[in-house]
Parts: structure tokens; sequence; C-alpha cells
């Protein structure tokens, strides 16, 4: 998940207001979790209903993250909006400029006399939901992160030590190509491949992503990924294709199905994807960190 992969919970503009002929609050809370996470808010739902009386929110499971977008952004057009929308990391942006549609979460805070302190969050997660002067536009839900799995099942069976997954990229195409060898479909896939190989792996590597502070500046911000080292990344992703080392498995987390059906050995995806694998792998799988070039400044 963006997220899942982390996701964001953006207030649509309205007050929520009693009436004299209904003493309790309605709240209505779309969003995109489903499984042991959709369980997981629901029962958050549940505690906060049953703590405060006077209100109720009801929480409705809106499909995908962008199927809940889509859903959010077609109601407010329609003058029924949800109340409190749920909105993936990829759409903050969308969020941001959505100018008369959501209400800051900070500002609706500060309003209500309860400020939210951006400082109570991971620096890192606050300021991906942050305005450039570090005003709060959203509540960090469950913010998600680029981790690497692999199949440890995989690995042992291509005379690889399971318990020593590939740190660097050049390690990933020379152990990929000892998986494919070894009768694996493929070694490596990636799910949000923009996300992933090209704003985190440009993150990872200390080198810009856009301008206008990667963004967060202003709309006139441009992509950045014009770069050497992205350059040689895309050109080693492409050449490990031919190889059959690397498979495109597609956009969003589509290419999920890959490393878990047990067709691809290793991919990059959601934090989010973990819940899936417990419930659906049919092997042993292991979590890293994300690969890196070796010998390159900013690289960890």
């Amino acid at each position: 998940m963006r997220f899942s992969r982390l996701a964001t919970a953006l207030a649509i503009a309205g007050a929520l207001t009693a009436t004299s002929a209904q003493a309790v609050t309605e709240i209505s809370f779309w969003n995109a979790m489903e499984g042991p996470l959709g369980d997981r808010v629901n029962a958050i739902v549940d505690a906060f209903n049953k703590a405060n009386p006077e209100y109720h929110v009801k929480s409705v499971y809106k499909g995908s993250y962008s199927e809940t977008m889509n859903a959010g952004i077609a109601a407010f057009r329609a003058g029924n909006a949800p109340d409190i929308l749920q909105v993936f990391e990829v759409g903050t942006a969308t969020m941001m400029a959505a100018k008369g549609a959501v209400v800051p979460v900070q500002q609706m805070s500060e309003k209500a006399g309860d400020p939210i302190d951006p400082k109570t969050f991971i620096g890192a997660v606050a300021s991906y939901y942050s305005t450039n002067n570090g005003q709060l536009e959203s509540m960090p839900f469950n913010s998600s992160t680029a981790v690497f799995y692999y199949n440890k099942d995989a690995f042992q069976k291509a005379g690889l030590d399971p318990n020593k997954p590939p740190k660097t990229w050049e390690e990933l195409a020379a152990d990929g190509a000892k998986l494919k060898a070894a009768g694996m479909q493929c070694g490596y896939t990636t799910s949000w491949p923009s996300w992933i190989q090209l704003e985190t792996f440009s993150a990872w590597h200390n080198i810009p992503y856009a301008t206008e502070n990667n963004g967060f500046g202003g709309l006139g911000a441009r992509l950045a990924i014009d770069n050497p080292l992205v350059l040689r990344h895309m050109q080693n992703l492409a050449k490990w294709a031919k190889e059959g080392i690397f498979m495109y498995g597609g956009r969003g987390d589509d290419p999920n199905a890959l490393f878990v059906s047990g067709k691809c050995a290793m991919i990059t995806g959601s934090s989010g994807l973990r819940a899936s694998l417990v419930q659906n792998a049919k092997f042993k799988f292991g979590i890293s960190t994300l690969p890196y070039y070796a010998n390159v400044k900013g690289a960890p």
C-alpha cells in the first residue's frame, strides 16, 4: 500500500453539527482498508463510538486507494461528500490542490481548540503531508514505506543463503540470475514503479526527485529524473528484463501477485504487502532494506 502503499485522512469541507432532531452527530468515514487492516480500522472506529456516544462514525470501505479517492472526488462534485476521506500518499498533491474541497487538518484542529502538533509525528512522515511552511494538510494515518521482500524457500533452492538478502542492486542482479537458473519465472519485480523506482530511489541515493523542494514548494515543480544515476538504473532494469531477471508487472499493487504466487523471488513493495503475505503466501519470506548502488555518494 502506498499504502498502503501508507495513506492519509483528509477532512472534506462541511461542519459536523448535531441538530435538535438528531442528538447524535453522524460522521461518514470513507476508506480503502480491507482484510486485517480493515478489521483494525473498524476496531478503532467501534472503540471511538463506544467512548463518545454523542458521535457515531460510520466506516465505509470504498475499494482500492484510487477507487476511494475517485469516489470522494465524485461525491464532492455531486454535493454529498463524506466527512472524512482516506487518501493514499499518491493522492496527496491532488488533495492539496483541491481548494474548497478539503479543510487542512491542522487548521481544523486549531479551530476546534485541540491543535495538532506536527512534531508528534515522525519528521519524514509529517513533512510529506504538510505544506511548504510546515502546516499539516492531512492526518498521517497508516503511512506506507517501501521495503524489500524475498522468498527464503526460493533462495535456499537456488543455493543462496536465505538469511542474507542482497543489499545492493549489483547483488540483486547476481542473485536474480541464480534464482532464474534454479527455475524461478523471474528473479525480481516491483510494485508502484514510479514511487519506488524513481521517487524513493532518488531519496535513497540523496538526489532530488523534482524541483521546488521535491514538488512541495509549488505547482511549478518539474521532475528531475533525467540524471545519470536514474538513467543508469532504468538501463539496468531494461537489461535485467531482457535477461529474465526482472519482470514488469504493471502499476500500483498489481505486481504483488507475481511475488505472492511464487513466480518472482524478490520484490520491492509497500510495507502493507506484509499483511497479504501472512495470509496468502505458501512460502517463508524475509524483509530487508531497499537495495542501493555501491560507491554512490549518499547511498546507505
